[in-house]
């Protein structure tokens, strides 16, 4: 399944509208914030059909998936955008985050807690805006917002520390940026270990690089600790693969439409998270070239200075040019 959808979830009272556009969607928010009414328009409009009164418009079919059985009834849903709340329990196992990645639907999660075994983006994860009062004759409107907005995550910056997330061509990469400039260059052997080396960075400006597009269940904790320190800032690009892509120094017609809408390219099934695709379409279009490209190990063409620079022209606000 790939695409964007519109969503609309509404009776006389309540109407909730949201955009889809990837496989995994997180909804969170404090209690009585409308979040569990979401789920149970949905399961009166499956119960009841017409005669609950609730209105689902959408071009997928729109239902909830929950339990003790979801597992045997997931491998017949196909095309369908499946919401579940976080009482349901499995959606932290790594049996569900197993039928996720090889699914063909897409997953609106209701939860408050991080979800490690999944690679939601930051970019996906959502809180619900109510405005307007609850009265008998008028509905109450529920749109989403984003939580972690790009100017609370990044801003101009020029660090004295780089912190990056994995330790493959993409940490290589800024890791030679950073030597060339004196600027200290580590790597967090990981996701799951920035919260730890965040920690330990000083009170001069750093900058946090890692794959937005695999991020999120992380960004709680490291927006937390942003907050407590303000020196310390993100920059979140979908992935290594994708500032590369978006350079321009690799040519096609069709590869920036990819870039430009990668909702209509990436098939849920095939791709777990968007750093998967762009990893995948960098490999494709570089394999007889001089950019061949190779996760693990940088081609040392990619440090080549016209290379070089159009990858850095990429990110805005940050500096590691001295």
């Amino acid at each position: 399944m790939k695409g964007k959808y519109h969503i609309v979830i509404q009776n006389n009272k309540l109407r909730y509208e949201l955009d889809i556009r990837r496989n995994i969607t997180i909804i969170r928010g404090d209690s009585a914030t409308g979040k569990t009414k979401l789920i149970q328009l949905l399961e009166q409009a499956a119960a009841l059909g017409e005669s609950s009164g609730v209105d689902v418009f959408c071009e997928r079919p729109c239902r909830t998936l929950g339990g003790k059985d979801w597992n045997l009834v997931l491998p017949n849903i196909h095309g369908q955008i499946l919401f579940l709340d976080e009482e349901n329990r499995f959606v932290k196992s790594q049996e569900f985050a197993a039928a996720v990645k090889g699914s063909d639907n897409y997953f609106v999660i209701v939860t408050r807690e991080n979800l490690p075994n999944l690679p939601y983006s930051v970019e996906e994860i959502y809180g619900i805006h109510a405005s307007g009062r609850y009265h008998d004759l008028k509905r109450t409107y529920n749109e989403l917002y984003h939580i972690y907005s790009p100017e609370a995550l990044s801003g101009k910056v020029e660090p004295e520390v780089v912190v990056v997330e994995d330790s493959n061509a993409g940490y290589e990469f800024f890791h030679e940026i950073c030597r060339a400039n004196g600027i200290v260059c580590t790597s967090a052997e990981g996701k799951s270990n920035l919260k730890t080396v965040m920690g330990e960075l000083a009170r001069e400006p750093s900058l946090v690089i890692a794959d937005g597009a695999a991020i999120g269940p992380e960004m709680n904790e490291l927006y937390q600790l942003m907050r407590h320190k303000p020196t310390v800032k993100c920059y979140l690009p979908e992935s290594f693969e994708w500032l590369v892509l978006k350079s321009g120094m690799i040519d096609g017609k069709m590869l920036q439409d990819m870039l430009n809408h990668p909702e209509d390219f990436v098939e849920s099934q095939e791709h777990f998270s968007w750093e998967r695709f762009f990893a995948s379409l960098l490999v494709e279009y570089t394999k007889d070239s001089y950019l061949k490209y190779n996760k693990s190990r940088l081609n040392k063409a990619y440090l080549h200075e016209k290379m070089k620079q159009a990858i850095l022209d990429v990110i805005d606000g940050v500096s590691l040019q001295r």
